[in-house]
């Protein structure tokens, strides 16, 4: 460009002008034969210089020493942000290769499985906006995917969200599922509960290795796409209309779409993923379940929720099993004492106006029998006082 406007006979003043650049940059590259290139100054001292050697001494043998000990270690007295900054630099140059080799997926292998959070919270039932998890699940070969809304990052609505997705938009068992290390899940081992659940389905549910990304990158890149292609610019009236709006979405967008990597469309190639898998199983136990001793006030409380119960419960065993949608509670003989919607909200009551109505009933009937005199069935004889008066004339 500063050639041609060379040619074009205007002056380095005016070339500096147009092209925005200084005058002596406008020399240079005109004395020079070759175009422009970046060249990297080189290094000059600073006050990390002198302590370089001592932080390279200490890497040599303990590559992921923090920076912090490394600090202490060398007497580091400057500012701990720049010191950060040149381990950072330098900390590579010690660290062992760990190459990654390219994954190769296979039809009916796996379906990976990842929670994802929403840039903008999500409303409740009570308007207040909170953090709702989103659980999103990707079939590896096909990138089929599917998602829900949880209540929470607890171990019986993880598993009930995945048992809902396979239910109804997968249908089919893979060999494996991959999680990484959530707690609900499992940290070093899998919590019982979920080794329950894939017992019940009769695979395996495998956790990534630590510091791995790789290994889970397709639920990875799915959740990027939710967050980048769905959630911007959307407006939902509650949690519910969130996941109505996630339903079609991923059922005429994500799952329609060409993929980038695969160049397949994930619901045509879902048909090669799901033959080669297995079909559902039985129904697996998923849910929260716990069992309490109903206080006077007839109420279950479940995740800060109140929920109602028969009164004739009242001091009695009762077990409350929670799923995505509902909470149940059973009587010792199986009876149902009560089942109402799970609220997706916190710390609100949810009565049935037939246990407010029972407790009343019951309120009355106590105060019945504390104002009414008791009636005696049982005889009792009466004296007779006759034997008085043929005392006095005898004597």
């Amino acid at each position: 460009e500063i050639r041609h406007l060379r040619n074009e006979g205007l002056s380095i003043r005016a070339i500096a002008k147009e092209v925005g650049c200084a005058k002596r940059t406008v020399e240079r590259a005109l004395a020079s034969q070759t175009p422009p290139s970046y060249k990297k100054r080189a290094n000059t001292d600073n006050s990390f210089t002198l302590y370089e050697p001592l932080v390279r001494a200490l890497l040599t043998e303990h590559p992921n020493l923090p920076a912090t000990v490394l600090a202490e270690r060398v007497g580091w007295p400057g500012s701990a942000s720049w010191f950060r900054q040149n381990i950072a630099r330098i900390r590579n140059d010690y660290l062992p290769k760990d190459p990654v080799d390219k994954l190769v997926h296979l039809p009916g292998r796996q379906i990976q499985c990842d929670l994802t959070f929403p840039k903008e919270d999500l409303q409740g039932i009570d308007g207040i906006k909170r953090k709702y998890p989103v659980l999103v699940m990707v079939s590896s070969y096909s990138r089929f995917m599917g998602a829900v809304v949880l209540p929470s990052r607890k171990t019986g609505d993880l598993l009930a969200g995945m048992w809902h997705l396979i239910e109804t938009q997968f249908t089919a068992i893979p060999q494996h599922f991959l999680w990484d290390h959530e707690t609900g899940i499992g940290q070093k081992r899998l919590v019982p509960a979920a080794q329950t659940f894939a017992g019940t389905l009769g695979c395996q549910i495998r956790q990534a290795p630590v510091r791995d990304p790789e290994s889970k990158g397709v639920v990875e890149r799915a959740n990027q796409y939710l967050k980048t292609s769905f959630f911007p610019g959307r407006k939902f009236a509650d949690v519910h209309d969130a996941q109505t709006q996630l339903d079609e979405w991923i059922n005429t967008v994500a799952n329609r779409r060409q993929h980038r990597v695969t160049r397949m469309i994930p619901y045509q190639a879902w048909q090669e993923d799901k033959a080669a898998m297995k079909p559902l199983s039985p129904s697996p136990t998923v849910g929260m379940t716990e069992q309490i001793r109903l206080p006077r006030n007839y109420y279950v409380t479940v995740d800060s929720n109140h929920y109602s119960v028969n009164p004739v419960m009242i001091g009695r065993l009762v077990t409350v099993i929670t799923d995505l949608n509902t909470v149940t509670i059973l009587s010792p003989e199986g009876e149902i004492m009560g089942c109402h919607r799970r609220c997706l909200a916190k710390h609100q009551t949810i009565t049935d106006p037939s246990h407010r109505q029972v407790a009343v009933d019951m309120r009355e009937h106590l105060r019945l029998v504390k104002t009414t005199p008791p009636v005696l069935e049982t005889p009792v004889q009466a004296p007779n006082l006759d034997i008085y008066d043929r005392l006095v004339v005898a004597a």
